[in-house]
This record gives structure tokens, sequence and C-alpha cells, in this order.
């Protein structure tokens, strides 16, 4: 006969079977076992009713239907639960933690340049931007460079558009557009329209077709600077480098002037520091010398003044020229001058804002 405990039962025996669902199958299982419609738990109490005194009937049908209502709300309450927790792929669950956006900042060749450019500018000196794609005459011809210097060779320079093989170039008046392989055209343009006094910085991008390696790139950054006026020396040269390179790097840091050549200054001369990284007692980056090649410079050829319309016997400068990516090198201690290329957060956050 079925009564008021076998409903208790039957309600008993779902709490703790729910209680126990830790997935859509097992809900599915639960649920075929107490609403199923042949086997289910309520339906066999259903058919029992039949055994029951008639006058019992009424309350036990009442208690059934409340049963079966009571389970399947139960049932679907526990479904939205599990697909609560398990989300799809690619859901946001807002109940997590935030996390924190990464901040932006300036390159570390970016910050030398700025660096560069300051403490020139406190000198006075004018910072001027120009176009990297450059024509001939003001990447070479302009500069004391004849055809034939090493500099025009292929394998030194991109050429966007030149001379067909075996067409004199001097005589040739087919245009040769390139990459600038220096921002030493900008000195060009500059005195081109302006006369003395001049004090310009060029900084930007140059290109040359260089092996990728630790030290070397196709792509990098450089600043060449010029000093134009009456009466300028190599004594001016010497003292403005000088001040620029302890003001830069440490004002204890010593500075040596070593004769050199270059085409468009005479006399010239490579500009060294002590090391940096072993403070000049000699270690494996400076080869046991004490010493790091840091800038070329020179004073101006008479023959560029000659090109810009300057007369060289009244007028005389000097120009330089310091790799960007060299001396981040040297002043953030990086070994392999690719890293500054590769954008990796790694090494970039390293850096200050």
């Amino acid at each position: 006969m079925t009564g008021p405990n076998d409903i208790d039962a039957i309600r008993a025996a779902f709490q703790t079977d729910l209680a126990a669902v830790a997935n859509e199958q097992d809900l599915q299982t639960v649920r075929d076992r107490y609403l199923g419609r042949k086997q289910g738990a309520v339906a066999a109490l259903m058919k029992s009713m039949a055994d029951a005194p008639p006058a019992d009937r009424p309350a036990i049908g009442k208690s059934a239907n409340l049963l079966k209502r009571e389970i399947d709300l139960a049932l679907a309450t526990r479904k939205e639960t599990l697909e609560a927790s398990t989300r799809p792929a690619g859901s946001v669950d807002v109940t997590l933690p935030g996390r924190e956006m990464p901040f932006g900042r300036r390159h570390p060749l970016t910050l030398i340049r700025e660096q560069v450019e300051s403490i020139f500018g406190t000198m006075g000196f004018e910072i001027l931007q120009g176009p990297q794609v450059e024509d001939d005459y003001h990447n070479f011809e302009a500069l004391n460079m004849p055809p034939d210097h090493p500099a025009r060779d292929m394998q030194d320079t991109f050429y966007l558009d030149r001379p067909m093989p075996g067409v004199d170039r001097t005589a040739s008046t087919q245009p040769a557009t390139l990459l600038r392989t220096h921002t030493s055209g900008m000195q060009i343009r500059y005195m081109e329209n302006h006369q003395p006094p001049v004090r310009i910085i060029a900084p930007g991008l140059v290109y040359r077709r260089d092996t990728p390696d630790l030290t070397h790139s196709p792509m990098f950054l450089q600043v060449e600077g010029l000093l134009v006026d009456d009466g300028i020396t190599m004594a001016d040269l010497k003292g403005t480098l000088v001040s620029f390179l302890q003001a830069f790097f440490d004002t204890d840091i010593r500075v040596m002037f070593r004769p050199s050549f270059f085409p468009y200054t005479e006399p010239s001369a490579e500009v060294f520091i002590s090391c940096v990284f072993c403070g000049g007692d000699g270690c494996p980056v400076c080869k046991k010398t004490g010493w790091l090649e840091i800038l070329g410079c020179g004073m101006v050829h008479p023959a560029v003044f000659e090109a810009v319309g300057y007369d060289p016997e009244r007028y005389t400068g000097w120009a330089f020229g310091l790799g960007i990516d060299r001396v981040a090198l040297l002043k953030h201690r990086v070994e392999d001058i690719r890293l500054f290329y590769d954008n990796d957060l790694r090494l970039l956050e390293q850096f200050p804002h």
C-alpha cells in the first residue's frame, strides 16, 4: 500500500542523488530514475495508488504531484548551476579578478635619440629630419665621394633606381635614387638653403647592405652633426664632442681622438672612449685595449663647401656621425643589436617610461 512514508522516502533518496550530481550526464541519470515515464520512482508511485483505499487516493495523488514538481524544479536549478560552471571556450567569467593591462613606453632607441637631441639642444643645435629615400647627389657626390668610391658599391647601398650597368654615371642623366646610407645628405640640403652660421644635428634611420649579427643591422639609427662659421677649428670639434660624451656617459669617461680618413672631412678622426664595461682596464668587449670606438668626425672638406656655394677660404666647420644603436648597446649593456628590433616585451619593459 502506498502512503506518506513512501513519498518521504522517495524525496529523501532524490535529494541524496541530486547532491552527488557532478555533470549533465549524472543529472540525466537522476532525472530518468525519478521522472522516467515507465520506470521512474514517481511513475511507480502513481501506479501503486490503485492499491490504496479509495478515501486516501486524493491526498496521495496530491502529494505525488507536489513531489513531481519539486523534483522537476530541483533538476532545472541544478542544470543552470552546471551550465554556469562549464562555460564555452572564449567566454568571460565575470567572477575572476581583473588582469592589469601593460602600459606602453618609448623604445630604448627612442630614449637614446631623445637624450642625444637634448644634450645638443642645450648647446644650441637645431634638430633636422629628412627623407629616407635620397638621391645620389646629396648622398654621395656633394659629400666628395667620387663615382668609384667603395660606399657606392651595390654591396653597401640599397639602390632603388640607378644607371644601367656599363653606363657612365657622371655622363648619364638617368636618376639614381637609394635608401640613404647616412643622414649627411641633410647637411647638404640645409647648407644649400642657409648661409652660415650653421649648427645642426640630423638623426634618423639609415640603410646599408649589412648581414645582421650581434653588432650590425641593415637598418639602424644614426645622428650626424654639423657646425660651420668663421674661425671654427679642430679644437672646437674636440671640445664639443668631449662635452657631449661626458654628458651622455659619465663625467669621468676618457676620450681619445685617432687620425682617420673620410672623403667629406679633412683632417678626419675616429673617437674612442674608455671602455664602459671595464673602466679602461681591458676586457673581451674592448679586446683588452681599454678603448671603444664610438664615432667618426673631422673638419669639413673644402670640396663640400664648394658643392653648396660656401666660400672655403672664409668658412670652416666640422662634422661628426654617431650610431645610436651602437651607443645604445654600450649604454644599456645589451649584447645583441637585433634585440632592439625584435620587440620582445621582456627586454623593452626593463627600460624606464
